[in-house]
């Protein structure tokens, strides 16, 4: 059992609810006991932890990546989403199971000192002679010991058949179907307080057929699984599906079965005023990937409208191809810039920025009942952030000095209770292993030829 004291506590609750000088309690069994105002009462067996000059919020929740592309970063640097893919596209045909685990520990890793505790993986390519690449990343996610949701994406529409990805990159359509069963039955975890969920995830309109978009929606509702995919991100696939399909990317999601409670959609950068009703009237979450959005020149997502509308709405890194930068903290200030981009300085404050970090996050994967904010009962998956040094000093509100500030240290980080970052280091993995095992997997991956 442990009791944060003498710290700042922001809830995230319903009401907003925080303390300017509080405490949490953590229980054994890995759920939060108490939260309130001044010392506990009552916890004086408990494991105590001064708090003095930090923030406790909950743990942030990652909503959009992939994990593989940290063996791929710093390329392509000047294109827009359809020319990066096409340059990537290639080179991510020589993946298997050594480098993406390489990869989903360091991004991993990175995310985790960064402030999150849940992360979801957006994994879709699958080299015939590349071994378990989803397991590979599913043990990453142990070895840091991060809440995972990964997802067994998919691509099966070519370039031959009018798509995006090289024939080579792509799966059979049954095949892949047999795959993403397989995974749910052998990985996914329907408990309240799973650490492993897995989502049914084909990758986009321009790299999928429509018989694998509607076969994967059937699927997943048939298991009781939550549905993935990109949409709307760019200009240039309002064009593709205008043309192929005679309607918008979010008109043909309804059309293939892809709007619901269940569904949380990558971007949405390009929804209309019609397309940002229809996903609030059906409940369709988007993960919001701001600085992907940027480093692509991809547009801004309209999260004001969305929000008003009742979207959830969470944030996401992105692949770290597409994203160098891959700091989920450093993404709640992102998210807030980019609103005030599009609706100037009253589009968004710092504490609805957080919002999307962690209840908007879980309400994308489904666990909003277990993780997302501090509350008696929920899991205890948060983090203290340093707040007293001198990137900080003068902003005396502690919630806009880690929203507005340089990304803040993390001194603790918990997952159900227990640590994975403690005094601003990884606990479960080294560092520079995995800096290491990554440089490697990088090499290896530019190198290799097939």
């Amino acid at each position: 059992m442990i009791r944060l004291e003498n710290v700042t506590v922001a809830t995230v609750d319903a009401a907003g609810t925080e303390y300017a000088d509080g405490h949490v309690v953590v229980g054994d069994d890995g759920r939060i006991a108490a939260v309130g105002p001044g010392p506990a009462t009552g916890f004086d067996h408990a494991e105590r932890i001064d708090g003095k000059g930090g923030l406790v919020t909950p743990g942030l929740v990652n909503t959009h990546h992939h994990l593989y592309q940290w063996a791929t970063r710093g390329l392509a640097l000047d294109e827009t989403l359809f020319g990066w893919l096409t340059t990537l596209y290639p080179i991510w045909g020589r993946l298997d199971a050594e480098i993406v685990g390489a990869a989903a520990g360091a991004g991993l890793g990175w995310l985790a000192l960064s402030g999150c505790t849940t992360s979801m993986d957006h994994h879709y390519v699958f080299p015939r002679d590349g071994g378990d690449v989803l397991g590979a990343e599913i043990e990453a996610a142990r070895r840091i010991g991060l809440r995972f949701h990964p997802t067994r994406g998919s691509m099966d529409l070519s370039r031959k058949d009018g798509g995006l990805p090289p024939d080579h990159v792509v799966e059979d359509t049954d095949e892949a179907l047999a795959a993403t069963e397989a995974a749910i039955d052998k990985w996914h975890d329907p408990s309240p307080d799973a650490m492993l969920q897995i989502a049914v995830a084909p990758c986009s309109p321009f790299s999928v057929t429509t018989r694998l978009m509607e076969e994967a929606a059937v699927l997943a509702r048939r298991k009781g699984v939550r549905l993935h995919t990109h949409l709307a991100e760019t200009d240039d696939e309002e064009a593709f599906c205008l043309e192929r399909f005679g309607c918008t990317p979010i008109e043909y999601a309804e059309r293939v079965g892809w709007l619901g409670e269940d569904v949380w959609l990558a971007h949405g950068v390009h929804f209309d005023d019609a397309a940002i009703a229809t996903l609030g009237a059906t409940g369709t979450g988007v993960a919001h990937c701001p600085s992907s959005n940027a480093r692509l020149g991809a547009g801004m997502a309209r999260v004001r409208e969305l929000v008003d509308h009742g979207v959830p709405v969470g944030l996401g890194v992105d692949g770290a191809a597409s994203q160098e930068v891959s700091h989920l903290g450093a993404e709640l200030r992102q998210a807030l810039y980019t609103a005030r981009l599009r609706g100037g300085p009253t589009a968004m404050t710092a504490r609805e920025a957080l919002r999307l970090g962690t209840i908007g996050g879980a309400r994308c994967l489904g666990r909003q009942d277990d993780i997302g904010s501090l509350e008696v009962g929920k899991l205890a998956d948060l983090v203290m952030w340093r707040l007293d040094g001198l990137g900080h000093e003068g902003i005396d509100d502690r919630v806009a000095a880690l929203v507005f500030g340089p990304p803040a240290p993390v001194e603790l980080a918990l997952v159900g209770g227990e640590p994975v970052v403690n005094r601003g280091e990884l606990v479960n993995a080294d560092e520079e292993t995995l800096t290491r095992e990554a440089r490697q997997a990088h090499r290896r991956l530019l190198n290799a030829e097939r």
